[in-house]
Order: C-alpha cells, then sequence, then structure tokens
C-alpha cells in the first residue's frame, strides 16, 4: 500500500464529515488535505484507544520525533510519507503538528476543564491549529482568514464536546468547564453517571449557544476575497452546524446516544455549498 492510499483509507475509514468536503478540492491539495487529516487521525486514536496512559505516552513520544524526523528529511510512518512533500507548498510547519500532539496529549492528563478560557486553550491546540493548516492548504490568500479559520475550528470543537458528553462520559472525560457545571447546578457524577435533568438541558443549550456564536464570528471574520478557496471548511461548517441544530432540536440527547447525520445529508450539504454557495 502507498503512502497516498494509506491517508485516504484513513481518511474515507473514519466516517468524519471532514472527507465529504475534501471530495471537491484539485488532486493536490485533496492529498495534502487528506494526509494532513490522516495525520490527526492517528494522534487522536492514540489517545482514545489506547487505555494505558503510559503506553500512550510513549506512542506520542514517537510521534514527536516522527514529526522532527520528517522535517528534517527522514519521514518513516506512511502518513508523514504522504503529507511532507507537500508541507513547503502549502506553508505547513513542524510546530503545528507538533501543537496537535500537545493538544491530545493533554486528554492523557486532564479530564476537567476549570473555566472556558482554559478550555479554550485546549481548543486552540487540537481544533484552531487544525483549522489554521486547513485554510492554508485549501488556498487562502488574506493573512485574516487564518482568524476565520482558527474560530471556526474552535466552533468545530465546541459541537464535538457537545456531541459527545456522553461518551466522553464512559472515559471519565468532562470537557464542560467546571464553572459552568456550578452555574447550572449540574454535579459532575451526574454526567459521569449520564443521569439526564432539565439543568443538563439548561447548561447544554448554554454550550450550543456559545458555539453558534463562534460560527457567527467566524464568518464574520472571512474575507470576501476568500470566500471560494475556503468553500471546503465552509461545507464542513454547513455539516457541523446542522448537526447542532439536530442535537439541539432533539433536546440534548447526548449522555445517552450520538446524534449523527447519515451520509447521504452531509453529502447533500457538502454539494449545496459547493454549488449554489449557500447553507
Amino acid at each position: 500500500m502507498t503512502p497516498q492510499h494509506y491517508v485516504q483509507q484513513k481518511a474515507a475509514s473514519s466516517g468524519s464529515s471532514f472527507y465529504y468536503a475534501f471530495l471537491f478540492l484539485p488532486p493536490k491539495r485533496r492529498l495534502a488535505i487528506t494526509a494532513f487529516y490522516a495525520f490527526c487521525r492517528e494522534i487522536d486514536d492514540v489517545v482514545d484507544e489506547v487505555h494505558d496512559a503510559g503506553v500512550a505516552q510513549t506512542k506520542l513520544a514517537w510521534w514527536r520525533n516522527e514529526v522532527h524526523q520528517a522535517f528534517a528529511g527522514k519521514p518513516q510512518h506512511p502518513v508523514m510519507q504522504a503529507l511532507m512533500p507537500l508541507c513547503a507548498e502549502f506553508g505547513l510547519n513542524e510546530m503545528q503538528l507538533q501543537s496537535v500532539i500537545e493538544g491530545c496529549e493533554m486528554d492523557l492528563t486532564q479530564t476537567r476543564y476549570l473555566d472556558y478560557p482554559a478550555l479554550a486553550g485546549y481548543c486552540h491546540l487540537v481544533a484552531g491549529v487544525v483549522g489554521e493548516v486547513s485554510a492554508q492548504i485549501f488556498g487562502q490568500t488574506e493573512s485574516q482568514t487564518q482568524a476565520y479559520a482558527h474560530t471556526l475550528g474552535q466552533a468545530f470543537q465546541l459541537t464535538n464536546i457537545i456531541r459527545d458528553v456522553g461518551e466522553d462520559a464512559l472515559r471519565g472525560r468532562i470537557y464542560l468547564p467546571i464553572s459552568e457545571l456550578q452555574q447550572f447546578d449540574v454535579k459532575a457524577h451526574e454526567i459521569l453517571n449520564r443521569l439526564d435533568s432539565e439543568r443538563f438541558q439548561a447548561l447544554m443549550q448554554f454550550q450550543a449557544q456559545r458555539a453558534q456564536g463562534l460560527y457567527e464570528k467566524a464568518f464574520s471574520l472571512l474575507p470576501s476575497a476568500d470566500w471560494k478557496t475556503q468553500k471546503p471548511g465552509l461545507m464542513m461548517a454547513s455539516i457541523y452546524r446542522t448537526l447542532l441544530v439536530e442535537i439541539e432540536s432533539r433536546k440534548f440527547p447526548v449522555l445517552s446516544q450520538r446524534v449523527a447525520l447519515t451520509p447521504l445529508r452531509k453529502m447533500w450539504l457538502a454539494w449545496k455549498m459547493q454549488a449554489l454557495g449557500r447553507f
């Protein structure tokens, strides 16, 4: 299997909404974003699938060294072999990839966040940086597009956090800020035991409103000159925002189930943005 086939398979098998946006890109940009996304999946899988924290730390240390060696011209892993020939063309640097590893590594040592600024720091590493790299690959021409992409990445991450509250609870993780649990009188043990309540519903409504605000802020930051180049990100925004609305309309059943859009609906939303330029 070639490195290109490896990253394609990794991206396609994840079932992520991101994959649908990649399909509309020109071949070289599609390969670059697919390889970068496969890298993010590899790092994320270490944290989610390796149950021994010591083993996970060792694997992440290996990846830190692999990224460093790859930028020194000696990639070993097929993901890095696929990505490295394209890094210079799209302006990707080692620090960006190391930031993704740093963010995922936080999941091994931190399962709570005191307040939203603390959570936003985590989101910066695992989503904001990913948004910035994606915008570069998509073909940004304006510097302000980085602020748009970073904000949009954080909106995606908050949507993921809302969607995955129940699944994260099974891993002993609560990403919802402690100060906001206290504000809505929701106890940590209620979330860990997946106990729904009106108080939990109000807490989640608050989270959804924040995420919606970030989507609006991101769109306002996107320069008109880069609207066309950033269509893949806008496709993802259409899918993720529709998912958020779907979760909200179902009254946040996230403690007991994972709400998802069908592949056909995701494809329709991506095509509508690509062909019609609207959500």
